[in-house]
């Protein structure tokens, strides 16, 4: 690698650490002609699919754009950012097991509603009434009710719906996580 500072044709690593997710290696470098030492980073690059829009057009795909709809879709919601980051990753993990070089947008759009299932009934609900273009208040009631039926599988991964009560006690104060104390 060369040189940031004067342009050194090769530099020797120092240190090499793994990040906490195992995805990034850092490497500490230094340069045997100027001194001066900095970081590189290594990830794997590894390509995700052309996106295939509903009206034909073949996109790159982008990843703010994947962001932008899971915050959209949980704005002013408790969720916390972590549980986005990991959705998000879930979602790019689905594409690339799917090794495609091209998918279809709405499959994109089933991957985010599952992962938004598990997070939020109602940034689920916003956005699949968005993504499925809902005409009309049956179209709604239609969706909520799918949601209901799916509940007992989602129990137990999402925060209550009120402050101060528990999935399954309503009216009792909810627990505290650290402690395991009411």
């Amino acid at each position: 690698m060369h040189c940031p500072f004067c342009q050194h044709e090769d530099t020797r690593v120092i240190d090499s650490r793994l990040s906490e997710d195992g995805s990034t290696v850092r490497r500490r470098r230094e340069c045997p002609a100027c001194g001066e030492r900095f970081n590189t980073f290594e990830t794997a690059e590894i390509r995700l699919p052309a996106v295939i829009k509903s009206d034909g057009r073949r996109e790159t795909f982008d990843e703010r754009k994947l962001r932008t709809s899971f915050e959209r879709a949980l704005q002013k919601r408790a969720v916390g950012a972590e549980a986005i980051d990991a959705a998000l990753r879930a979602v790019l993990h689905g594409l690339r097991l799917g090794g495609e070089r091209e998918v279809p947008s709405l499959q994109i759009g089933e991957l985010v509603m599952g992962e938004l299932k598990k997070l939020d009934q109602v940034a689920y609900v916003r956005f699949a009434s968005v993504y499925r273009r809902f005409e009309d208040v049956q179209a709604f009631r239609e969706e909520i009710e799918r949601l209901e039926r799916d509940l007992p599988a989602l129990e137990g991964l999402q925060l209550p719906l009120l402050e101060g009560e528990t999935e399954d006690t309503p009216g009792k104060p909810a627990r505290n996580v650290r402690n395991g104390k009411r």
